[in-house]
C-alpha cells in the first residue's frame, strides 16, 4: 500500500511560462536599507526565468555572511552551508546532478578569506556553476571588521589604525586560478549585471563574476568612483572583446603597453588607436594585464575579462564513470585482496 512521501512534491513547471515573480520568495528580504544586495537579486530574479530552465533545476548555494542570505529570496532548491564551504557543496550537486543549474553566491569575506582555499579549487575544477562574488570590501554581517579586499590603510572597526593587509584582487585571484570565465560589474549598473549575468549563465564551467556592491552602513561610497555620475566617466574602462581599450569623455584616452609590457595611459588624439591594447577574452596575458589595472592609477575595467572553453570537471568525472561502469567487474572481496601487502 502506497505511503505518503516524506519529502516535499516537487511540482515540474513549463519553463516556457516563468516570470520574475515565479522566483521571488515568500521570505521578508532582510537587508539594510540601500545595500546593493538588493539590485543584484532584483537581477537574478529577472534573468532566471530568460534561461528556459524549469526552477526546479536551480539551486542556489551560498556560504556565510549578509550575501549568503541569497538563497532563502529565490523560489527555487538552495542551501544557506556553513562558512567558506559552499564551494565544496556546490561541486558535490553538480557532480551527482549535471543537469541541474548550479548557482553559488559569496562574500569577499566568505570567499576569500576563510573559504578561499576552496574558490581556488572550484575555479581550477572548472566545475560547471556560477559564482557570484559581491565585493564590499568589509564584513558587514558581524558589523564592520576589514576584509580581505579592504584597501591597504583602511580604518575599520579590527584595524582602528589602518589595515597592514595588502588587499587581494577576486579577479586576479580567479584568472589565476585559471577561471574559464572571469566578469565584474558593479551593483547600480542593472543594464551591466543584466549582460553579464546573461553571459555567465550561458558558460559551461566556472562563471566567476565578481560584483562590486555597496554597504551603506560600514563601507558606505567605497566605489563612489565608479558610481557617482561626476566621477565615473574617468574611472571606469568597459571591456568589449577586440575592441581597444578607451575611457574618459568621447573615449579621448586609452591604455597602451610600452616596451616592457607595462601598461600606461596614452591621449587617443594624439597618440592614435592604433597604440591601444585591445581587449582580448580568449588571451590569457592580455586578461591578466587588463585585470591589474587599480584605481586611481588606472581606471577599473568592468566586464568580461576572460572567456575561453575547457571540458568541465561535472562533465568528465561522469564520463569517467560511465567508461568504468562498462569495464570488467570485480566483486568487493576482490577488490579488497587485489591491493593488499604485507607490513614487515
Amino acid at each position: 500500500m502506497p505511503t505518503q512521501s516524506a519529502y516535499p512534491v516537487v511540482e515540474h513547471t513549463d519553463p516556457a511560462g516563468q516570470t520574475k515573480q515565479d522566483f521571488t520568495s515568500d521570505q521578508d528580504v532582510r537587508w539594510c536599507p540601500g545595500c546593493g544586495d538588493y539590485s543584484i537579486l532584483a537581477q537574478v530574479q529577472k534573468l532566471m526565468p530568460t534561461l528556459g530552465i524549469p526552477k526546479e533545476n536551480f539551486v542556489f548555494v551560498s556560504g556565510i555572511g549578509c550575501s549568503s542570505r541569497f538563497p532563502y529570496y529565490m523560489n527555487t532548491y538552495g542551501i544557506h552551508s556553513i562558512h567558506g564551504r559552499a564551494p565544496a557543496v556546490a561541486t558535490g550537486i553538480k557532480a551527482v546532478r549535471p543537469d541541474l543549474s548550479v548557482w553559488l553566491v559569496t562574500g569577499d569575506g566568505d570567499g576569500l578569506s576563510i573559504g578561499g582555499n576552496h574558490l581556488l579549487h572550484v575555479l581550477r575544477r572548472n566545475v560547471d556553476v556560477k559564482i557570484l562574488l559581491f565585493n564590499n570590501q568589509i564584513y558587514g554581517l558581524t558589523k564592520g571588521q576589514y576584509s580581505p579586499t579592504s584597501p591597504l590603510g583602511k580604518k575599520a572597526k579590527s584595524t582602528p589604525l589602518g589595515s597592514v593587509d595588502y588587499p587581494l584582487d577576486p579577479v586576479s585571484v580567479a584568472l589565476g586560478a585559471g577561471a574559464t570565465f572571469v566578469a565584474r560589474t558593479v551593483d547600480t549598473n542593472v543594464k551591466h549585471i543584466e549582460a553579464t549575468l546573461k553571459r555567465a549563465a550561458a558558460h559551461k564551467g566556472s562563471a566567476f563574476v565578481e560584483i562590486y556592491q555597496n554597504c551603506p552602513i560600514f563601507n558606505d561610497a567605497a566605489f563612489d568612483f565608479l558610481t557617482d555620475k561626476s566621477q565615473k566617466e574617468d574611472n571606469e574602462l568597459v571591456l568589449e572583446h577586440g575592441k581597444p581599450l578607451r575611457f574618459g569623455p568621447n573615449g579621448g584616452r586609452g591604455i597602451a603597453l610600452d616596451g616592457s609590457l607595462t601598461p600606461r595611459i596614452v591621449d587617443v588624439t594624439t597618440e592614435g588607436e592604433d597604440k591601444l591594447l585591445r581587449h582580448d577574452e580568449t588571451n590569457e596575458m592580455v586578461s591578466l594585464v587588463v585585470s591589474r589595472l587599480k584605481h586611481p592609477a588606472f581606471p577599473v575595467p568592468v566586464g568580461v575579462f576572460r572567456a575561453v572553453d575547457r571540458p568541465s570537471y561535472d562533465v568528465m568525472m561522469n564520463e569517467q564513470v560511465e567508461a568504468a561502469s562498462q569495464g570488467n567487474k570485480k566483486s568487493l572481496q576482490q577488490l579488497i585482496d587485489a591491493g593488499s601487502w604485507t607490513v614487515a
